[in-house]
């Protein structure tokens, strides 16, 4: 029997139906708020969180060395740490090869800073995203192998067998991408996604992998004698990454970004600390901060620019050389939205012609430029809520990205089309994964594809459902409740901020700019409640609220501290509305 909707919203001004929590969960959520003391707003959420009330106290005020796992845990980890360290006492020459993204990018700047702080230095390489593509390539590789004792690969090599073998020297590999049933010839290779690992830690970025290892490192230091350097100060580094690879924030991941936003907001970092100046960053940053603010820009060399110009960034301790990076990727950040707007705009009109109710949503074309289609691909699955794929062809070679949803596991999928022989490379993890394919096997490898999503529930979830943690009144939504909420954050991927409604209020507006709104919620009881609606226009919300007449409406959206002119206020980020 499927439970009533929410507010008895069956059909939202966005077509959603509105769910809210079970009555088992508000059972708990009355248990908890009874023996704890705590709001039971805050209780439905941690109960959504599958925390029990004996946990609530622990859970908000989590210590990373309870949740911080033993690194040798991970396969290959001993030599992995081994081997670094013997590099690092006979001062061998040591490069790190790191993919473009932030998550390459934070990954690689660890192990610079860290032997930076040890009187080391070592050899960055990254490759270009159009010119080399992702991960190893065999000349990159001869070429750093002719010049160095030890390579370590970031954020990447768990595929690249032929490199790997080319290099000529002993390569350690470092990364989360899921495995192949064999692993290239490396002296290690640490990755929680391989296929004989248990999948405890297949949550983990790349950078949480680097950040085990020099931990691993730190003990084997310290069981010599030897300190080594302040790992708990290059936390900010693991949380970007993180955030910005879009890795679940459950389990240790959150206690590493929890950690790791207060270890940013001390600016210690030159290169952050800028480019939080240049992203007029005021605040203590965030999860928000870090995933849609700071981690763009950082991106922003590897997608159109320079490709190391974001773990440059990361790593120097130089003011003047952070401030000139960090002014670089700020102003191709600019440049790669317009080009990404462009790119969106064509991918979307391409994928609603060929329809947007198959297991998975793609669009192709030549000329688009390989460091957005990443970014429209996540655009298109979140207008479609399926799987999408985006590809740019250039001399009848395509390079795409592909972004899934909740419960798909994409880079299986994609992996298995290349071993097919329907793609000419492909692979990556449960949420994205990436593919290089030819234009003659371009209709055969998506609709293969396709029909693999399909097996795993693609494009079969039915009405799309809106979920409400809990009912709140305009009177209920105080500045201390959000900072209490806060507690059970950071919010992001597989841990969403809760999602409160407000029902049966009275609602007046004001457009901002082309598409915003601004609203006054009032309930009758004297409470109101600011609100904003970003690209309300873009959604049946901005006509019905801009001039609502005398309806009234049930409201549903997250909370937040809006801090203007030295002052703070909650508001509401209206994400869907329904007539009451």
């Amino acid at each position: 029997m499927t439970p009533r909707a929410f507010l008895n919203v069956e059909q939202s001004l966005t077509g959603r139906r509105w769910t809210g929590p079970g009555a088992e969960a508000e059972r708990l959520a009355e248990a908890m708020a009874q023996t704890t003391r705590l709001p039971l707003p805050l209780c439905l959420t941690l109960v959504a969180r599958g925390v029990a009330p004996a946990e609530a106290q622990s859970f908000l005020a989590p210590q990373l060395r309870d949740l911080l796992p033993d690194p040798l845990t991970l396969r290959d980890m001993g030599k992995a740490a081994d081997r670094f360290l013997r590099a690092v006492r006979d001062r061998q020459r040591i490069a790190v090869f790191a993919d473009y993204d932030v998550d390459g990018g934070s990954s690689a700047a660890l192990l610079l800073v860290w032997l930076r702080a040890m009187g080391r230095q070592a050899t960055l390489y990254i490759p270009d995203r159009i010119d080399e593509g992702y991960g190893p390539n065999v000349p990159a590789m001869q070429a750093l192998g002719a010049a160095h004792d030890l390579i370590i690969c970031v954020d990447c090599g768990t595929l690249s067998h032929d490199p790997i073998a080319a290099a000529g020297c002993d390569v350690i590999v470092l990364d989360h991408h899921l495995g192949a049933e064999t692993l290239p010839a490396a002296v290690a290779v640490v990755n929680p996604n391989r296929q004989d690992e248990d999948g405890a830690l297949s949550h983990l970025c790349a950078a949480s992998v680097v950040f085990l290892m020099l931990v691993e490192a730190n003990r084997r230091l310290r069981a010599e004698g030897t300190a080594g350097p302040d790992l708990m100060a290059m936390l900010d580094l693991v949380a970007l990454a993180t955030v910005a690879d879009v890795a679940p924030l459950v389990g240790v991941n959150r206690a590493l970004v929890r950690q790791g936003l207060k270890v940013m907001a001390r600016r210690e970092r030159a290169g952050l600390r800028t480019l939080c100046d240049i992203a007029r960053v005021d605040q203590a940053p965030t999860a928000y901060t870090l995933g849609f603010v700071l981690g763009p820009r950082v991106n922003a060399g590897g997608r159109i620019g320079q490709a190391d110009l974001g773990a440059r960034l990361l790593a120097t301790d130089n003011p003047a050389e952070a401030t000139a990076l960090a002014q670089r990727l700020d102003a191709l950040n600019t440049e790669r939205r317009e080009i990404e707007a462009r790119v969106r705009d064509e991918a979307m009109a391409q994928a609603e012609a060929r329809g947007l109710d198959a297991p998975l949503v793609w669009a192709a074309a030549d000329g688009w430029h390989p460091g957005v289609v990443g970014i429209v691909a996540a655009r298109l699955k979140e207008a479609t809520h399926r799987p999408a794929v985006v590809i740019g062809f250039e001399d009848g070679i395509g390079k795409g990205s592909a972004r899934s949803v909740s419960g798909v596991d994409l880079g299986a999928a994609v992996q298995r089309v290349a071993a097919e022989g329907l793609l000419v490379k492909g692979g990556g993890h449960r949420m994205a994964a990436g593919l290089t394919v030819t234009r003659e096997m371009l209709e055969p490898a998506m609709a293969r594809l396709s029909d693999l999503l399909a097996r795993q529930g693609a494009g079969a979830d039915g009405p799309r459902e809106l979920h409400v943690d809990s009912l709140l009144t305009p009177m209920a939504a105080t500045p201390a409740l959000i900072e209490q909420i806060e507690a059970a954050g950071p919010f992001g991927a597989q841990a969403p901020a809760p999602r409160f409604a407000f029902a049966d209020v009275a609602v007046s507006a004001r457009r901002i700019g082309e598409a915003h709104l601004r609203l006054n919620l009032d309930d009758g009881t004297g409470a109101r409640l600011e609100a904003v609606a970003f690209g309300a226009f873009d959604t049946p919300l901005g006509p019905a609220l801009e001039s609502p007449g005398h309806r009234r409406f049930h409201l549903a959206g997250r909370l937040e501290l809006n801090h203007w002119n030295g002052r703070s206020r909650v508001q509401l980020r209206l994400e869907d509305a329904a007539e009451a």
